[in-house]
């Protein structure tokens, strides 16, 4: 599903227009994002937990040449379904 066939579903489901459908859909994943940036954690009960993973710094190998290299610490974005999103999906 595409971002505008989401704002469809959206406006669909919800009775909104599909520009305030997008204006939600944009408003939502700049609340997250900003929260996830702040580090914070974003728990939707019955949907999911956003949270931001923190990797350490490892060494790897380009495998091209076989030349060690350093990876550096980096943050990265992570999603855990909940149950009830888990059922639905497996049903």
């Amino acid at each position: 599903m595409k971002k505008s066939e989401l704002v469809s579903a959206i406006s669909a489901n919800s009775g909104l227009s599909k520009k305030d459908s997008e204006k939600a859909l944009v408003a939502t994943i700049d609340a997250i994002t900003d929260a996830l940036i702040a580090g914070d954690k974003v728990q939707l009960v019955g949907f999911g937990i956003f949270d931001v993973k923190e990797r350490a710094e490892r060494m790897g190998r380009n495998p091209k040449t076989k030349e060690v290299i350093n990876i550096p610490a980096t943050r990265t974005p992570i999603f855990k379904a909940g149950k009830p999103l888990k059922d639905a999906i497996a049903k």
